[in-house]
Order: structure tokens, then sequence, then C-alpha cells
């Protein structure tokens, strides 16, 4: 399961999600799905934008940690056949 550490980012930084989102121009209401891990993907444009105002790297707002036994999420897109 990827988490979203933007919490953890904003906290850091002492910024608030409103200048956030003024200033990489992406709505209160996108940033706040992301934040709350309710979003379902993200451009890299945005990851780019938040990275480079947030001075971080890609792996300092998301992080991997495994499903737990039994509960892994099919994901079938890249199929071998």
């Amino acid at each position: 399961m990827i988490t979203v550490n933007l919490d953890k980012m904003l906290w850091e930084r002492h910024m608030k999600l409103s200048e956030l989102s003024e200033r990489i121009g992406i709505s209160m209401t996108n940033l706040s799905l992301l934040k709350t891990g309710k979003g379902r993907a993200i451009r890299f444009t945005t990851l780019n934008k938040l990275c480079k105002v947030l001075d971080c790297l890609p792996g300092d707002i998301l992080d991997y940690q495994p499903d737990p036994e039994g509960t892994e999420m099919e994901d079938n897109i890249y199929e071998e056949k």
C-alpha cells in the first residue's frame, strides 16, 4: 500500500495546505484528497511541483508499506500474457 506523508512534510515546513495550494496551483480539494490518502492517483507533474515547493524527494512524500496478509489489492493493468 502506498501512503502519502503530505501532513508530515507540511508540518516540518510550517506550511498550511492553503499556502501549498496557492504555490503549486492545485485545488485545496485535490490536495486534501491526496493528504488524506483518498486520492487514487497522482500525476508526475503534480509530484514534481510538490517536491519543488516542499524542497524534498518523491520518497519523502510517498511511502510503501506491504498490505496486510490477504488484503492485497488486485490490479491487473499490466498483466503478463
